[in-house]
C-alpha cells in the first residue's frame, strides 16, 4: 500500500473493525467491551518490508487462535506502542503488562490474548520474523516480552517510529523504504540489548559465546572473506568448540552465514529496484552471482529475478 488506506479514514463500528483488523495484520477474534458504541479509526502504510499502522479504538480484546495460523507459511511479529494507557498480553504462559514509553513483542505463530479495557491508541509495526531472526537470532525467545523504551537506542527506536508515523504521508516510496530497513534495524538493535533474549536453554556462558559469534556474523555479512576461523579468532574461541555452538540448531556455521546473507538480501531485492541483482549478491558477500542464483532458489524456492517482479508487481498493485 504506497498511501495511507482510504477506507481507513473512516470511524469503524465493531464489525469492520473485526475485517479491517484481521486484513491490516493477520487473522484474529475481537470482542469489544462494548459492541453498540464501539468505534474506532485505523490507518497503514507500508516501509517496504515493514508493516506501519496507527490505529485508535475504544476497550477491546483481540484472541489469535491456533486455526488462525495453520496455513500461513511465513510467521510475523507486531510491535505494538502504546501511546494513551497500558496494555495486557498473554503468549506461551508468559504475561506481560505494556505502558506508554514501552514496547512489546508478540509472535504471530503462537496463541495469544491482547487487550486493552479503554479506549487507547497504538502505533503497530508488522515486521517478518525472518527478516529479524537475521539480525537477532531466533524469535521464540521473544513472544509476551515488554522493552523500556525510555533511555537509549530502545527510545531511538521509539521516537523514529513516532516521527515516521507523522511524515509518512509526505513520503516517496523509496523513501518509506529506507525509513522501513532503518525502524527494523533499530528494533533488532534495542532487543539485543536486553539480556532476556540470550537462550536460556543453554549455560550462561556457552548462550554468552553463541550469542557473541551469532553477532558478529549478521555484523559482517558482506565480508566475502567471512568464515568460521575467522569468527572464532574474533570470538576467542576455537573453531571446534565455535562447530559444537552451533551444533544445536541444523546449521552449521557456514550454513548459517549463508542464510542469513541470503535474507537480507531478499530483502533489498524487494524494495531496492535501482541496483543490479549482482549488485545486491555481492553486498552481501556472494562474489560469483551463479552460486548465489543456486543457493537463492535453493532457499526460497524461486529465483532473485522472481522476488523482484513480484515485489515490484505489488508495488504497482497498491491502491493509489
Amino acid at each position: 500500500m504506497s498511501q495511507k488506506d482510504q477506507a481507513a479514514n473512516k470511524r469503524m463500528t465493531a464489525t469492520q473493525w473485526q475485517a479491517a483488523v484481521s486484513d491490516t495484520f493477520f487473522p484474529l477474534e475481537t470482542t469489544m467491551t462494548n459492541d453498540q458504541s464501539f468505534a474506532g479509526d485505523l490507518n497503514t502504510w507500508s516501509l517496504g518490508i515493514v508493516g506501519l499502522s496507527q490505529m485508535r479504538c475504544d476497550g477491546i480484546l483481540y484472541k489469535r487462535h491456533k486455526r488462525h495460523f495453520l496455513d500461513e507459511v511465513e510467521s510475523s511479529l507486531l510491535i505494538t506502542i502504546p501511546r494513551l494507557g497500558n496494555v495486557g498480553f498473554n503468549q506461551n504462559a508468559r504475561h506481560a503488562t505494556c505502558s506508554p514509553g514501552e514496547f512489546l513483542v508478540e509472535r504471530g505463530d503462537l496463541p495469544y490474548e491482547f487487550w486493552h479495557e479503554q479506549t487507547n491508541e497504538l502505533l503497530v509495526l508488522k515486521v517478518s520474523s525472518e527478516s529479524v531472526r537475521a539480525r537477532i537470532g531466533p524469535t521464540d525467545r521473544l513472544g509476551a516480552l515488554s522493552f523500556d523504551g525510555t533511555e537509549g537506542v530502545a527510545n531511538y527506536f521509539l521516537d523514529t517510529v513516532k516521527t515516521t508515523a507523522q511524515h509518512v504521508d509526505f513520503l516517496d516510496e523509496t523513501a518509506r523504504a529506507a525509513a522501513g530497513m532503518h525502524i527494523l534495524d533499530l528494533l533488532c538493535l534495542a532487543i539485543r540489548k536486553d539480556d532476556r533474549v540470550l537462550d536460556s536453554e543453554t549455560s550462561t556462558i556457552r548462550a554468552a559465546h553463541l550469542h557473541r559469534a551469532e553477532q558478529f556474523i549478521r555484523s559482517n555479512l558482506s565480508n566475502e572473506d567471512l568464515s568460521s576461523g575467522l569468527v572464532a579468532e574474533a570470538c576467542n574461541v576455537s573453531q571446534r568448540y565455535l562447530q559444537q555452538l552451533f551444533s544445536g540448531s541444523d546449521k552449521s556455521v557456514s550454513g548459517f552465514i549463508r542464510e542469513k546473507r541470503l535474507v537480507r538480501a531478499r530483502e533489498d531485492l524487494c524494495v531496492e529496484g535501482s541496483i543490479t541483482i549482482a549488485e545486491i549478491a555481492h553486498r552481501w558477500g556472494f562474489s560469483d552471482q551463479s552460486q548465489f542464483n543456486k543457493a537463492y532458489r535453493a532457499q526460497f524456492g524461486c529465483t532473485p529475478t522472481e522476488t523482484r517482479k513480484a515485489a515490484q508487481h505489488n508495488q504497482q498493485a497498491a491502491p493509489p
